[in-house]
């Protein structure tokens, strides 16, 4: 047996060759992921790009928080409102909660995993923006021109009074900071939340109205330094001119929904269907931006909800099953009789596309094209309505039972 010895001297060449081949390996992961775009390494596998974009205090409190989904094939893109006060059973919690406890209590990380959970998609990029931040950035862009539905008189529990007249008004940063953290006696949770989603997307057509501006040489560090996100200075750069090109005129913005309890002296909102329907909503938002029936999305279509059956109260649930994907009910009511087999959408206006759209959502391919004629346009509700329903024994409160495959708009 031939023992071999290995002198000291080539022990520390080989330990030091070991050395060399890390660093040189450590150095080129480096160098490997400088050079990966997350957001191109992001539409490989996705064709949008979705982000999460929260609006906080300086204590750290959660003010807003909208998901915003990206289609850069059209410029097209909308927005979910993540209601702060939403309900569940959080598991960095471990306890029924408002969602925007999470945020507060664990942080960026946590809130991001918690929201993926709730709308069922990754959030790959993340934009926080502090309200003292805000403000500035709306002093260095001349103000936000932000959409005020009524006017404002209201002297607010501390004692601050706020005047604001209606339509789109311009509000400097000391303006925006009062429009977003007054209170009113008179407002609910859902009030404050609608003001505060006003003014994110007042901050979109202001990124896509002063591009020019924003992202002109040595100007962008100046807005990039009042926001936090996690990506480095180059993908961010590239993140918000690709958010600077969203089509604002065909811009969809839509709110969770659901139905008012009180845990523990909180009143929560737990999204309807054990938050399915938030899924279904943004999946068919998603949907209708990759392909191209947007338009269908951008406008907001009214329908007569009629009840078919002797389920009593079908017609009022299926109305905030609607309402949450962002259509309005004109009206709920009993249909002609109550014996309907089969679920009907009625298409009055003659949009097939829209009406697929509908019939997509509840899984109805029962669509009858029964245009209202203008000699017989009179005060019924039919009249003015884009769609009926009528809801027949085969509607479940959600679905139309029975084999169904989506409907292409195409």
């Amino acid at each position: 047996m031939v023992k071999m010895n290995i002198s000291k001297e080539k022990r520390n060449g080989i330990f030091l060759l070991a050395i060399l081949v890390i660093i040189i390996a450590v150095v080129g992961f480096v160098a490997f992921s400088l050079r990966v775009d997350p957001i191109e390494e992001n539409l490989k596998l996705n064709p949008v790009i979705n982000s999460l974009w929260i609006l906080k205090d300086d204590e750290g409190n959660a003010l807003s928080t909208d998901v915003l989904v990206f289609y850069p094939q059209t410029g097209q893109a909308s927005a979910f409102d993540i209601l702060g006060n939403t309900g569940a059973i959080y598991k960095s919690l471990g306890r029924v909660d408002r969602i925007d406890s999470v945020y507060k209590e664990k942080g960026l990380a946590s809130y991001k995993d918690e929201i993926e959970k709730l709308i069922g998609k990754k959030i790959p990029f993340t934009i926080e923006i502090k309200l003292s931040d805000l403000e500035l950035l709306a002093d260095y862009l001349g103000g936000l021109n932000v959409f005020i539905s009524f006017p404002v008189d209201e002297t607010d529990e501390n004692g601050m009074r706020c005047l604001f007249p209606s339509g789109a008004v311009v509000l400097d940063g000391d303006k925006i900071h009062d429009y977003i953290m007054y209170k009113s006696p008179s407002e609910n949770a859902s009030d404050v939340e609608e003001r505060r989603q006003a003014v994110f997307v007042s901050l979109i057509y202001a990124l896509k109205e002063n591009r020019n501006i924003i992202f002109a040489k040595n100007n962008f560090s100046v807005y990039e330094e009042k926001i936090k996100t996690n990506i480095d200075k180059k993908n961010f750069y590239n993140l918000m001119k690709n958010f600077s090109l969203i089509d604002t005129e065909r811009f969809s913005i839509q709110t969770i929904t659901g139905s008012l309890r009180t845990v523990d002296g909180q009143t929560l909102l737990f999204p309807y269907y054990d938050g399915q329907l938030i899924k279904d909503v943004i999946n068919q938002a998603i949907s209708s931006l990759v392909s191209g029936d947007s338009g269908n999305q951008n406008r907001v279509y009214v329908l007569v909800i009629q009840n078919g059956t002797t389920e009593q109260g079908l017609a009022r649930n299926t109305s905030f099953l609607l309402q949450s994907a962002g259509y309005e009910v004109l009206e709920t009511k009993n249909a002609d009789r109550n014996d309907y087999e089969k679920t009907e959408i009625i298409n009055h206006i003659g949009n097939s596309e829209a009406a697929k759209t509908l019939g997509n959502f509840i899984h109805c391919a029962n669509i009858i094209d029964e245009e209202v004629m203008p000699e017989n346009a009179d005060s019924t509700s039919a009249a003015q309505a884009d769609f009926t329903i009528i809801l027949g024994k085969d509607f479940n409160g959600r679905f139309v039972k029975g084999n169904y495959s989506a409907k292409s708009s195409e």
